[in-house]
């Protein structure tokens, strides 16, 4: 190979890693949104194969249904990667809680299963 070619290739690869680089941050760790719900918390557990992650739903109610005079419920799942966070969430099963929560665009196996990962309690209420 000429070093005119060398040069080229070593250059294409690097452009190509930093763009690979730059597309795997913006996938997996760019915080696409965040925000606070509020509802009950249906179910927290901490599961998994290989990567044990804290999986949880929450109830939220009082959405309005297409139909007239009806209430329709929505459920959030979402995951956990703060061990505290995740201990407090187990004591908190059946009360009315608020939490913060950031949207990534993708998942990845030691951050949990949704795209919704909560990193704070904001309140819990008894119901």
């Amino acid at each position: 190979m000429s070093p005119k070619i060398k040069k080229a290739f070593t250059i294409g690869t690097i452009i190509a890693v930093i763009l690979f680089g730059c597309w795997f941050f913006f996938r997996f760790y760019f915080v696409f949104g965040e925000g606070v719900k509020a509802g009950e918390i249906n179910y927290f557990v901490h599961k998994g194969y290989v990567f044990k992650t804290y999986e949880g739903k929450m109830i939220q109610s009082g959405f309005r249904s297409q139909a007239a005079g009806t209430i329709q419920s929505y459920e959030f799942s979402f995951s956990v990667t703060d061990k505290q966070v995740a201990d407090s969430l187990m004591r908190c099963s059946g009360k009315e809680v608020e939490l913060h929560y950031n949207e990534y665009l993708g998942t990845l196996p030691w951050r949990g299963v949704n795209k919704f990962v909560v990193d704070k309690i904001v309140s819990v209420k008894n119901r």
